[in-house]
């Protein structure tokens, strides 16, 4: 443990923070990566740090205390109009990688409102969640845990997903371990997460929408993803390279950001985390720039570079007859 005036990217009122010596999922050096990244809404500044070995980025230091970086509004109606969309392909692919619900039981970890929770129920899933702040998904009716081992006693889980919640977990290595042990044998972990080796990082650095330190601890990209699956003993069998509504909004964000002094203004109007004026406008702004996006999108996904990363795995007591193969087609349907 250090004191932050050890560290003279981040601000010194910060509280307490922890450094990383080894890569938390294969155990490789770090070494530099992005240097001087802005948290958008607190403004202090954090350095990624990069695996040698598995190319796993790491946010460094790592606050002990991340409430203060989240705040009131974070939590809740992130996807706006799309969550529908967004939860129904979720599941359409959980039903491609973990088969027919069939009355089993899942769990997905950062089940936010509850929004995917309730599209899994409706394909036949016995489902349960965990969040830090479960309140809006009791609210809606659901199972939800505060932590991994409470929602462990309402076990075993065919599945278990983890949408866009892992790079925020401060130990996913250890968070894995647990999970592994909550599966039934040869049941599936899906993970989604912002794909850090994907043209859209690569193009804007510490300009893109979805680097989002500190709430990002970890920036997975293909390899990393996979190498973490592996260690915990879990077979890859599927693998998508876009989520299509972060890709396409990451690409509109990410290029303002890029032109402008304050990030994540239209992010943020869309959502209504920011008030005053211009709604309206904005909306304009965000499908003009979507639109132009969207050829990106394509491209991206198609060359497996695509900003979000969706991979399959099960545990080792599946039947490889039944195993799809790990070579599944970039974007490939749903």
């Amino acid at each position: 443990m250090q004191s932050r005036k050890q560290n003279p990217l981040v601000r010194q009122d910060a509280g307490p923070i922890r450094r990383q010596a080894r890569c938390n999922a294969c155990g490789g050096t770090l070494g530099p990566g992005l240097a001087d990244a802005t948290d958008p809404l607190t403004g202090d500044h954090f350095a990624v740090l990069v695996c040698q070995s598995c190319g796993l980025g790491h946010t460094d230091p790592q606050p002990d205390d991340l409430a203060r970086y989240y705040g009131p509004t974070y939590h809740g109606g992130r996807h706006g109009p799309t969550a529908i969309y967004c939860a129904l392909r979720r599941a359409l692919r959980v039903r491609r990688a973990a088969g027919a619900a069939q009355g089993r039981r899942l769990l997905d970890v950062g089940c936010g409102e509850g929004t995917f929770l309730q599209m899994a129920r409706r394909f036949g899933w016995r489902v349960a969640g965990t969040e830090l702040n479960p309140a809006l998904a009791r609210a809606a009716g659901f199972e939800a845990f505060e932590t991994l081992e409470a929602a462990r006693g309402a076990g075993p889980y065919a599945c278990i997903t983890l949408w866009h919640s892992l790079e925020h977990l401060t130990d996913p290595r250890g968070a894995f371990r647990q999970l592994v042990a909550m599966l039934e044998p040869g049941g599936t972990i899906i993970a989604a997460v912002p794909n850090s080796a994907g043209w859209q990082a690569r193009a804007f650095g510490r300009s893109w929408f979805h680097l989002d330190v500190p709430r990002h601890l970890f920036h997975f990209g293909p390899r990393s993803l996979a190498r973490l699956f592996e260690v915990s003993g879990l077979s890859v069998v599927r693998r998508w390279d876009h989520e299509v509504e972060y890709d396409v909004f990451g690409w509109c964000q990410s290029t303002l950001n890029a032109l402008s002094k304050k990030p994540n203004q239209l992010y943020e109007t869309l959502t209504h985390r920011r008030g005053g004026s211009g709604f309206a406008a904005s909306w304009i702004v965000a499908g003009a720039l979507c639109a132009a996006a969207l050829p990106a999108v394509s491209v991206a996904s198609l060359a497996r570079r695509g900003s979000t990363i969706v991979m399959a795995a099960r545990g080792a007591s599946a039947s490889k007859a039944s195993m799809l193969p790990a070579s599944t087609p970039p974007g490939g349907t749903p």
